[in-house]
């Protein structure tokens, strides 16, 4: 029988690197602006990058909590609605929250996946694997 540390010495190997970083992330912020009767979100592709999803999955969660059709104009997208940045950015952070990170240790690093026609959020970081909400 082994003794305790050596099982806990294995078990602390076990665990993935990247659980055991500890940076600081920040959630990206949109720079949007109210034109008319329209917000224009400029940079989009760069926020896409940072948030690490679908463009598809990222718009039709905007569409649903802006109530607007979404169209998009090379790097940026035009939402036709007013949607102050105040409210864009309370958006892209409850986005952030519920599709990007982690349940269980808080990091940015999953990815979303399909697993017997359900989507699961999974952690690169710590290996936990979460179902998410559809839209």
């Amino acid at each position: 029988m082994e003794n305790y540390d050596k099982m806990l010495e294995r078990a602390y190997l076990s665990i993935p690197k990247k659980a055991l970083e500890h940076e600081r992330f920040v959630v990206p912020r949109a720079d949007s602006l109210i034109q008319g009767k329209k917000t224009v979100m400029r940079g989009f592709n760069a926020l896409l990058k940072d948030l690490r999803r679908d463009k598809k999955h990222f718009l039709k969660y905007l569409m649903k909590e802006t109530g607007a059709p979404i169209t998009e104009n090379g790097n940026n997208i035009i939402i036709s609605g007013k949607v102050n940045s105040i409210e864009m950015n309370k958006i892209i952070a409850n986005y952030f929250s519920q599709f990007v990170l982690c349940a269980e240790c808080g990091k940015p690093d999953t990815k979303i996946i399909s697993e017997h026609g359900t989507k699961m959020m999974k952690c690169e970081a710590c290996g936990a694997l979460t179902p998410t909400k559809g839209i």
